[in-house]
């Protein structure tokens, strides 16, 4: 049974899924968006969520914990110093997951994983139906 074991094995070794996620990371804090399969997106963002909080305390151990998981130093540059600061009066919930159907070759869900932008998009409200005047 697998009580209290908390992530996805993804079927690769401990050190495939962390090299993977390490990329991933790199990816997903230089283009701000990508797109990936349904698990792999939900994995992605707790990593990204804890690379966001570090970079939003901007210490020296804080970028030192950062360099662990992030080995581009460009990338580490602007997460400390435009994204991370994007999202100072935010309590988590920097990323957002968007299910956009299946791959082609293989049938897997995929989903797009990007930050969250404060922008406020109003959805045009529906117009209520003219009553026939008699």
């Amino acid at each position: 049974m697998r009580h209290q074991k908390a992530g996805r094995k993804l079927g690769r070794t401990s050190s495939h899924r962390n090299a993977m996620f390490r990329n991933m990371a790199t990816s997903f804090f230089k283009h701000e968006r990508i797109e990936t399969t349904d698990a792999k997106a939900k994995e992605l963002q707790k990593i990204a969520e804890k690379m966001i909080t570090l970079g939003k305390k901007g210490d020296l151990h804080s970028r030192r914990q950062v360099l662990r998981v992030i080995h581009d130093k460009v990338v580490i540059r602007s997460l400390f110093d435009t994204i991370a600061p994007r999202y100072q009066d935010r309590n988590g919930g920097c990323t957002r997951i968007f299910k956009v159907g299946r791959r082609h070759g293989d049938n897997a869900p995929l989903s797009i994983i990007e930050l969250v932008t404060d922008e406020k998009i109003e959805k045009p409200k529906k117009k209520s139906p003219d009553k026939k005047k008699k």
